[in-house]
């Protein structure tokens, strides 16, 4: 019974063993780890709110708003030609339209 139990706890020795050094892996490579670039969400460089005034012609109506980049795309129909209208959310001014002709 003596061997036996000898050989256990060589077993329970080298498991302690392997269990440290793995968690000292894994913390050196936490450490070690470079991050990459992080992106600023286009969300947080936009105002919260702004008030914009879009002089389109009567009947126009919005489709959709999304984020472009810095400016707000606003989508319209009716009232003439679908476009998109850039809009400056600093200013609450127009800084472009796309036009798409019929």
């Amino acid at each position: 019974m003596g061997d036996g139990m000898r050989a256990v706890k060589i077993a329970a020795v080298v498991m302690g063993v392997l269990i440290l050094l793995g968690t000292a892996g894994l913390i050196t490579a936490l450490v070690l780890r470079k991050p990459g670039p992080t992106a600023t969400p286009v969300a947080a460089a936009l105002p919260a709110t702004f008030d914009a005034r879009l002089d389109e012609p009567d009947g126009s109506r919005i489709l959709g708003v999304a984020a472009a980049g810095d400016r707000i795309a606003v989508a319209l129909t009716g009232g003439g030609p679908d476009r998109v209208v850039l809009v400056d959310p600093r200013t609450g001014g127009v800084a472009g339209r796309i036009s798409l002709r019929r």
